[in-house]
């Protein structure tokens, strides 16, 4: 896997962009090519790059060995998917590195989940006679190893100047008025392009400068509405008062009254829909919890208003009792003046 590093030179040599050298890393004996030398600008854009020396350039002799590390790649990549077959192992292969002096050999592979591969580490080092490293990699990195072009007809970024993968959105693409169709935006890793982030930053400084859309501004021609927004052109499509619509620079607007029109932005109109319908919930429950203490109390005063007159009419109803006994008694005892004398 290609990487990018600063390397140290050995006394006075000298040398030049597109060179082939032998150069030991942290990882051993490794073949490289210059591309420039180490100054200040050319460090800002590297986050810790791994570092080692230069040991010479590029002889006949190993160009004959890099040669036959290249015809033996293909046979080592079988020779490792045999033994990965073997063990049942859940792990896709993708590239087996063996380095230049031979003290290493770096298997690439895909993989879900976690694999127990000391097992098969044991099989490849008797079989190569040599240190055995395992890596496990993203399809990106699967790209970086086995891509070759992109649909630009250019190498992929990936895999030519590209230090570090930054993460992509939907966002970006259509930002930039890119089709939203998943085959024509992504690369050959499956996922979004890298270089849909170059210019990102770019239209969106752009769009900040530019009225929103909605907003109400004033021109050489009177007022008019932002309809739409032309980035890459700095450019901005307009609706006059009299529904007139054309395509003005954006340096031909004389101010803007207003930054925005919420009924055109469906963020905020979505915003203040859900708002006042929050609103009219809380206003319901309320209510309702209103209602249900008026009835509770309601039935309260019903109840007791009937126990009271309750209690009212018992006493009447045993007084007319009594009142009625003390007449028939003295009605058989005296007598009554009403009744005819026999």
């Amino acid at each position: 896997m290609r990487s990018l590093g600063l390397m140290g030179v050995r006394g006075d040599e000298i040398y030049r962009r597109g060179m082939e050298v032998i150069v030991r890393s942290n990882r051993g004996l490794e073949i490289g090519q210059v591309l420039c030398e180490a100054h200040d600008d050319a460090l800002s854009h590297l986050d810790d790059p791994p570092t080692g020396q230069i040991l010479r350039e590029v002889s006949n002799d190993d160009a004959n060995e890099v040669s036959h590390l290249e015809n033996a790649r293909k046979k080592n990549i079988q020779t490792c998917q045999k033994y990965v077959d073997q063990l049942g192992l859940e792990m896709s292969l993708v590239d087996v590195e063996q380095l230049f002096g031979g003290e290493r050999m770096i298997v690439f592979y895909l993989a879900e989940e976690r694999v127990d591969f000391r097992d098969l580490v044991k099989l490849l080092a008797s079989e190569f006679q040599t240190r055995i490293e395992m890596k496990q990699i993203g399809v990106r990195d699967e790209a970086k190893l086995l891509a070759d072009y992109g649909d630009c007809g250019q190498p992929v970024c990936c895999n030519n100047h590209l230090v570090s993968m930054p993460p992509v959105s939907m966002r970006m693409a259509k930002l930039q008025k890119a089709t939203l169709d998943p085959t024509k935006i992504s690369g050959r890793c499956g996922r979004l392009k890298c270089c849909l982030r170059y210019e990102f930053d770019h239209y969106e400084a752009v769009q900040k400068s530019l009225p929103r859309i909605g907003a109400q501004i004033v021109t050489r021609d009177g007022k008019a509405k932002v309809i739409a927004q032309q980035l890459l052109v700095e450019q901005l499509l307009i609706e006059t008062e009299d529904h007139r619509r054309m395509l003005i620079d954006a340096s031909e607007v004389l101010s803007v009254i207003s930054k925005s029109n919420d009924k055109k932005d469906p963020s905020k109109r979505n915003s203040s829909v859900k708002d006042r319908g929050k609103q009219q919930s809380s206003n319901a429950v309320k209510e309702k919890g209103s209602n249900l203490s008026l009835d509770s109390t309601d039935s309260d005063q019903v109840s007791s208003e009937r126990e009271e007159s309750e209690a009212k009419i018992a006493p009447k109803k045993s007084r007319s009792r009594r009142r009625g006994g003390r007449r028939r008694k003295g009605g058989r005892g005296e007598g009554n003046s009403n009744q005819p004398p026999e």
